[in-house]
């Protein structure tokens, strides 16, 4: 018998082939009261997460918990990246007021480690930095327990920009790299690889005391050997904490997932990763920049700890 297809939901040779998800990488849909006590307060605050534009898998294991990584300066990004779910286009002025609305919500939530990322603002001065310095000093004068981890675009080479944001003392300084050197023009087209690993580095030239972080998605095309260069280009950059996890595709507008990567594959990066001197290592299915962030934070605070020597 031959089977008939309607017009509309033909595969046409433009658009990418939409993979079905494996069992591994499905999950449910948010319902618990907590999710929603949560999403209240951050429609209470007007404020943005990336936890809903980037159409995060955990939104619902995380605001069930209380926990949302926050996103500053608007909802508009002024890159176009392949794998990113954020609307592109020209962005509006800044909210004055955003960093006490941020420290605010983050007080009444009751955060023990934050998350604080942002669009990309390149038609600021200084990408934004100064915003994102000031968010970080309203939630130490709102919430002095709780520990700060910003996630933060590279500013595109903007002068000061990121001395701004290392003086204002966040305690993790998260920066991801995204993907492999090779696939930089297809997927993260307006960034450059090498001058991304330098403010990993940079950060660390200005205090070395600091934390720094940064992430890779796989299964976007790249191979084995070219993620293990990654880690090393890191461990060169000094950089403490690396997560891993897999690709998911938003919409058939953006870059095609290449494959659906195994549990043990990502485990096996996992071991390459501490052997090469990473204090924290998350490399999973589910893993995200900000999914559980801060039960890794006193983990890596403890590994660090632990490499200290103790007079005697």
């Amino acid at each position: 018998m031959t089977e008939h297809r309607h017009p509309e939901k033909a595969h046409r040779p433009d658009q990418p082939v939409w993979k079905k998800k494996p069992a591994w990488i499905r999950v449910k849909a948010p319902t618990s009261p907590e999710y929603h006590a949560t999403r209240q307060i951050m429609r209470e605050h007007n404020l943005a997460t990336v936890c809903e534009e980037a159409a995060c898998p955990n939104i619902g294991e995380c605001w069930s918990k209380g926990h949302a990584t926050m996103m500053i300066m608007g909802d508009t990004c002024t890159r176009s990246c392949s794998f990113c779910n954020v609307k592109t286009g020209k962005p509006g002025a800044l909210d004055t007021f955003e960093p006490e609305s941020v420290a605010q919500s983050v007080k009444k939530l009751g955060l023990a480690h934050v998350v604080v990322t942002s669009v990309d603002r390149d038609d600021l001065d200084d990408g934004g930095a100064a915003h994102i310095a000031r968010t970080i000093t309203c939630i130490r004068e709102a919430s002095p327990g709780t520990t700060i981890e910003v996630l933060v675009p590279d500013f595109q080479k903007k002068p000061g920009a990121l001395e701004k944001v290392v003086e204002a003392r966040p305690d993790v300084f998260n920066h991801n790299l995204e993907t492999v050197p090779r696939l930089y023009a297809e997927v993260r087209p307006g960034a450059r690889y090498f001058h991304s690993l330098k403010i990993l580095s940079q950060v660390k030239d200005i205090d070395p005391s600091m934390f720094t972080k940064s992430g890779m998605m796989v299964g976007l095309g790249e191979q084995r050997e070219e993620v293990l260069q990654v880690m090393d280009d890191l461990r060169s950059a000094d950089v403490d904490f690396l997560t891993i996890g897999q690709y998911l595709q938003p919409s058939r507008k953006h870059h095609a997932v290449a494959e659906f990567v195994t549990p043990e594959a990502f485990q096996s990066y996992e071991r390459n990763a501490y052997g090469k001197g990473f204090l924290m290592v998350s490399a999973s299915p589910l893993t995200r920049s900000s999914y559980h962030a801060g039960d890794d934070f006193e983990k890596m605070r403890a590994a660090r700890a632990r490499q200290v020597k103790v007079p005697a």
